[in-house]
């Protein structure tokens, strides 16, 4: 269930980030404040107007003085988002169903017999339906309604078609007022995922204008003046050559942020890998993955590219291939090294030096995937890590 209240970032400067609290279902809040007004003023005119037929007058004037007493209360509160809390939600209802069934000491039988005869409370009882659905969404209105439609019929003792249809409407309310609510606010978290990503993409874009017209400009100018140098200055201009593609890459992906499901697009990430010695290749469309597998298996490309550039030789290239099937995800990382002796990881082991048992083997193994390696002397090496969708997903499940 989405919260009754949210914060949303909002930048004034660039150094200073302030937070306003927000809440999309205020105009709920206020509507039922209005009706619970309304429907109060219909129940004091028929107090006073049936209050000579009544058993116990002077306790039909006493539920009548609690009504106004606790709906000027409520109005109050409702009206401050930090106020509305679970308990004031809950006690409302408690309440508003204890002075329901005190109609039972206040009419006389001859007004319970008759259905038609309203209760002390009238019309002001499913107030407290609204507003535990307004809070808490369809499945609390619906049992809240429940609640309702049960003590309206228990001061009269029996059930009939008039009783049966207040129930419906009763559950119905809090049926339709609690999706309307859960859409208020899923419909304010879409709409403030958009205005951030756009300002990020508009933040981005202004950065990508400034860095071509600055820094990029300057290190495509090392990378032709180096080359043509040769010598020391050629090693410098393939370093400023892997920085240009490195910037164009960051300055032209998108930024991202998790969606609902908390999941991201690992091909963003693992685009920003890309250099002139490593090429990357990911679906054209999103591949999106729990945060926390995506964060993972982006940690076994970065430790296999670094394999790369400390064992593969300075000549080296790789390739970062990532597949998407469905129901698991493959992420392939290979090299054109001289590949790894058989027995080297096994010393490696013995050694101490854990870095592919600890840093790619036991994560993918930790997201219920395989890790495999194929590789021979002067073959390269080809890591490839197969992760199932659906262990994450249980595991978050469980949780």
């Amino acid at each position: 269930m989405a919260p009754e209240e949210e914060y949303v970032e909002r930048s004034d400067t660039p150094d200073s980030v302030t937070r306003s609290r927000i809440d999309t279902t205020t105009p709920l809040w206020r509507g039922a404040v209005v009706l619970r007004i309304v429907t109060l003023l219909f129940a004091a005119v028929g107090v006073l107007v049936n209050i000579d037929r009544y058993s116990r007058p002077e306790l039909g004037l006493a539920v009548l003085l609690v009504m106004t007493a606790w709906t000027a209360l409520t109005s109050v509160l409702y009206l401050q988002p930090a106020r509305r809390g679970n308990g004031l939600v809950l006690g409302d209802l408690v309440l508003t169903q204890v002075l329901v069934l005190a109609s039972e000491y206040v009419l006389s039988p001859s007004q319970l017999d008759v259905s038609t005869t309203p209760l002390v409370t009238t019309i002001w009882a499913p107030g407290a339906v609204i507003v535990l659905a307004v809070q808490r969404g369809p499945v609390a209105g619906v049992l809240a309604g429940f609640v309702a439609s049960v003590t309206n019929i228990l001061p009269r003792g029996y059930l009939n078609v008039d009783l049966a249809r207040d129930a419906v409407l009763l559950i119905g309310v809090g049926l339709v007022l609690g999706l309307v609510a859960v859409t208020a606010r899923h419909s304010e978290e879409q709409l403030r995922r958009a205005v951030r990503l756009d300002a990020a993409t508009t933040e981005r874009e202004r950065l990508a204008r400034m860095v071509h017209d600055s820094v990029l400009q300057v290190l495509a100018r090392v990378r032709r003046r180096g080359a043509e140098l040769g010598g020391e200055a050629a090693e410098l201009a393939r370093m400023a050559g892997e920085q240009e593609i490195a910037l164009r890459t960051l300055v032209s992906t998108a930024p991202q942020e998790p969606a609902e499901s908390d999941e991201i697009d690992l091909g963003v990430g693992l685009r920003l890998l890309a250099t002139s010695r490593v090429e990357v290749s990911v679906p054209a469309t999103p591949v999106p993955l729990p945060s926390a597998m995506a964060i993972e298996l982006l940690a076994v490309a970065k430790e296999a590219l670094a394999n790369v550039d400390e064992h593969a030789g300075p000549s080296a290239s790789a390739w970062v291939l990532l597949e998407d099937l469905g129901d698991a995800v493959i992420l392939s990382v290979r090299d054109d090294g001289d590949g790894i002796p058989a027995g080297r990881l096994a010393e490696a082991e013995a050694a101490g030096r854990m870095g592919v048992c600890l840093s790619m083997r036991a994560r993918v193994t930790a997201l219920g995937g395989t890790l495999t390696l194929e590789t021979a002397p002067g073959a390269g090496t080809e890591w490839e890590a197969r992760v199932p969708r659906t262990v994450e997903r249980e595991r978050r499940r469980r949780r």
